[in-house]
């Protein structure tokens, strides 16, 4: 019994966790010095082609700042909020043997609810395009 609470302790000891900080320490060091290093030893010639507005090789008309439908934002909101729910299912695929019935009832509810939500949306006419 006391090698499993060893065993345990060890696993969730905060020492264990030095080695992700490390790297991400120098995962951001390395990025700065990078950013730094090209705009140190980069050319800086500002010319008017080079200081003009560019996007995907059309030339601009109008004016940007104009009004864009809500349903874009709407569907977009859409979805992030259901891409991040389908996230939910991972933890349950991986233990879904020690999870049991307990945690199947658990997921059919979270299955449930997240239908409702898409009926609920549908109902709506949250992803209809055209008014």
């Amino acid at each position: 019994m006391y090698f499993l609470d060893a065993a345990i302790n060890e696993v969730n000891s905060s020492a264990n966790y030095f080695p992700i900080g490390l790297q991400l320490l120098f995962a951001i060091g390395f990025v700065g010095l990078m950013m730094g290093l090209t705009h140190f030893f980069g050319p800086k010639r500002s010319t008017d082609d080079k200081l003009q507005n560019f996007e995907s090789g059309i030339e601009s008309v109008g004016n940007a700042r104009q009004p864009m439908a809500v349903k874009y934002f709407l569907v977009a909101i859409l979805f992030v909020l259901f891409d991040v729910e389908v996230i939910f299912f991972y933890p349950y695929a991986v233990n879904f043997r020690e999870l049991g019935w307990a945690g199947f009832g658990a997921l059919t509810m979270f299955v449930a609810f997240f239908l409702a939500g898409f009926y609920y949306i549908i109902k709506k006419g949250a992803l209809k395009w055209e008014d």
